[in-house]
């Protein structure tokens, strides 16, 4: 049997970055993301976000790709917002996501900044936050 850590940090937007994810709907959603993370084998560590996008802290096994487990996340939270009528209006999330590899030495910060979101976008925008995710991975 393969033993295997891999953690990535997930970032992903709703469409046209609307922001739906009011507060009261983040906790139904992250709620129900747990649930079904639990449900499909994959190790959700963290999960925070703001009105317009979400961020994971996940643990990668040996038989699990980031392009599968986004699918699994994201296509069936969609599916379930728009089910269940948590929204008046229809949902979706945009096709894209960001993802990172997180050291082991790096998981306590990761894990404050992804619970901390709501405080951090008092200050910064997604656009911005974005921003500084893509210039990390540059450097």
């Amino acid at each position: 049997m393969a033993f295997l850590k891999i953690w990535i940090h997930a970032v992903w937007a709703t469409k046209y970055r609307e922001p739906f994810l009011q507060k009261d709907i983040r906790k139904i959603l992250y709620d129900h993301i747990k649930e079904n993370c639990r449900n499909k084998n994959i190790y959700l560590d963290s999960i925070g976000g703001y009105t317009d996008h979400v961020h994971c802290l996940i643990s990668l096994k040996a038989d699990q790709s980031i392009a599968q487990v986004m699918q699994l996340i994201k296509g069936e939270s969609a599916y379930w917002i728009n089910k269940t009528d948590l929204m008046t209006a229809k949902f979706a999330w945009q096709t894209e996501y960001y993802a990172i590899s997180v050291s082991e030495s790096q998981l306590k910060r990761v894990r404050k900044y992804i619970n901390n979101q709501e405080a951090h976008h008092k200050e910064k925008s997604f656009q911005d936050e974005y921003k500084e995710l893509l210039n990390t991975m540059a450097t």
